[in-house]
């Protein structure tokens, strides 16, 4: 009987995909690809349903998959829930799951394990490890927060790396800003290459400081007015 079950829905799914012949498909029903009702090479305007993997080109609406991955190959718009969401273009909207991943623009609110966007971020990433390789303008929130370009928002992390311009604020146990951090670093250690604003923490450093430090060792490599100083140092 339960076999007879699986290849009844097996041909339903087979037989619904080839009736829907058009491009843009209102609903996707999928086991897993290429078993879905929905061709991968067709775009949902929708809701688009799925038990293990659901794959099509362009998604826009409400993707759910209930023990895997969504993936649209090209552009997401909507909501994405599932234990892995996979847009291979920019996503607009909300990704729920344990790891969220967009390939060239994230704009709204990445949730989950691991957040990862290739290109710009404009928004937020809640999770475990956020990690952007473009331009962020929002908050990254996690364990650890990682960017590789410019950004300009907050990082609030155990662990806050900016590998590019910083601008706004870092409040972590360890903040380290390979280039020029403009704003507050705030924790137990704070690193920044040029620091143009507040660092406050255990230890702070900087090669070259337009501002102050609060700590118990504070070390500005400008030397101007002094190169080391406890509790307090400041240069302007």
């Amino acid at each position: 009987m339960s076999k007879k079950l699986i290849l009844s829905a097996l041909l339903v799914l087979g037989l619904a995909g080839m009736v829907m012949a058009a491009e843009t498909k209102p609903v996707q029903l999928a086991l897993f690809n290429p078993v879905q009702m929905v061709p991968e090479a067709d775009s949902i305007k929708g809701v688009s349903l799925g038990l293990i993997y659901a794959a099509n080109k362009d998604v826009t609406g409400f993707s759910f998959v209930l023990l895997g991955v969504n993936e649209a190959k090209g552009e997401g718009r909507g909501v994405e829930w599932g234990l892995g969401n996979w847009v291979g273009g920019s996503f607009y909207g909300w990704q729920d799951g344990f790891v969220n991943h967009a390939a060239i623009r994230f704009v709204g609110l990445q949730d989950g394990i691991v957040n990862v966007t290739e290109g710009d971020l404009t928004g937020a990433q809640l999770g475990a490890v956020n990690w952007t390789e473009g331009i962020v303008h929002g908050a990254q929130m996690g364990l650890l927060n990682y960017s590789t370009s410019r950004f300009i928002g907050a990082q609030l992390g155990a662990v806050n790396i900016a590998k590019g311009e910083f601008s706004g604020a870092a409040l972590g146990i360890v903040n380290y800003g390979e280039g020029s951090v403009k704003g507050f670093q705030g924790g137990i250690v704070n690193s920044a290459a040029e620091m143009h604003g507040l660092q406050l923490g255990l230890v702070n450093y900087t090669k070259s400081l337009d501002g102050i430090q609060i700590g118990l060792a504070n070390y500005n490599g400008n030397k101007k007015p002094m190169e080391f100083m406890v509790f307090v140092n400041w240069s302007f």
